[in-house]
């Protein structure tokens, strides 16, 4: 019989999901008995369905249908059905391992203070994948509260699907938000803007499969334009509580690209000073120019990931201390 006051709710929003079976079973195989599974059909016309159907008589799965097409509805209903005090988000191509809820759970006992824990993840997709490949390789470098909070504007720093948070954090601060930016970059912006505490456990909890149909590869509000332009809206928000010389800055990077995206930062009201590169212009400074650490704020666009841990370095021989005279977005 099921708890009927379950500690962790999992919320699994599906639509055609040919791997659904297997990732509802990984849940239900999990060491960590106190939880309910719920299960939110977002207008499924393949046989996926009848797949969450085949697992409604097991007493701690709910099925529910979300006819607005779309992951943040389905996932919000998901949010709103929840009995738990934890929510955990769970997607319908991913492998839960075992132990993922046991690890979790203990995180937030051993520090009640935290509103967020994520975990770490194994790739599964395609060996020509060498981004994407990149992409896990640097989130699962970043673990502690402070390696999140540095990182949040470089890219997203945590695999949406490991998130367990605290339904009071998800009550105070919203859900999930529709619109034309990620909807779960945004989110976690949003709650790192609020000083929501996360971290990570250090242990892989999740195969994180990447599919050519992924929402990320097949929607625009993954592109990256999108999400430079709803990280610019929270970086300019973060710079007014942390840069000393706000609205004032100098930003690193004057190439094309790095430009164009900068351009996002400074429509929300930042003043840029001057550019910083490799070469000296009108509007540029050499990079070996740069003000001393108390003179000014940098804000790096450069996305080549080699020249940002230069800069990085270069940064901090000259004793700027990231976070506090400098910040990296890209």
């Amino acid at each position: 019989m099921a708890n009927p006051q379950p500690l962790v709710s999992v919320i699994l929003p599906f639509y055609n999901a040919p791997f659904l079976k297997e990732s509802i079973q990984s849940i239900l195989n999990q060491s960590y008995s106190n939880f309910e599974l719920i299960l939110i059909d977002n207008a499924s016309t393949d046989n996926s369905s009848a797949v969450a159907k085949s697992f409604e008589h097991i007493s701690n799965v709910q099925l529910l249908r979300e006819p607005e097409k779309g992951v943040v509805f389905a996932s919000n209903t998901g949010m709103q059905s929840a009995k738990g005090s934890l929510i955990v988000r769970m997607d319908a191509d991913d492998i839960a391992y075992p132990n993922r809820l046991k690890w979790q759970v203990e995180a937030f006992e051993i520090e009640p203070s935290l509103g967020l824990v994520s975990g770490l993840v194994e790739y599964m997709g395609p060996k020509e994948n060498e981004g994407f490949r990149h992409y896990v390789n640097w989130l699962n470098d970043i673990q502690t509260e402070d390696e999140i909070r540095i990182n949040q504007f470089v890219e997203f720093p945590i695999a949406n699907p490991t998130i367990m948070i605290r339904k009071e954090v998800v009550e105070q601060f919203g859900m999930y938000e529709e619109g034309d930016f990620p909807e779960d970059y945004e989110f976690f912006l949003r709650l790192q803007s609020h000083g929501v505490k996360m971290k990570k456990v250090n242990k892989i909890i999740l195969k994180w499969r990447d599919l050519e149909t992924r929402l990320t590869r097949t929607d625009d509000r993954y592109a990256q334009d999108s999400f430079f332009r709803i990280k610019a809206k929270y970086l300019a928000q973060w710079l007014i509580k942390n840069n000393p010389f706000h609205p004032k800055v100098y930003l690193w990077g004057a190439g094309r690209l790095s430009r164009r995206r900068s351009e996002y930062v400074i429509e929300e009201g930042v003043q840029a000073v001057k550019f910083i590169d490799v070469k000296a212009g009108n509007h540029t400074i050499h990079y070996s120019d740069v003000p001393e650490k108390d003179e000014a704020f940098i804000v790096s666009y450069v996305g080549n990931r080699g020249a940002r841990d230069e800069i990085r370095d270069f940064l901090n021989g000259r004793g700027y201390i990231e976070g506090i005279n400098y910040i990296i977005a890209s």
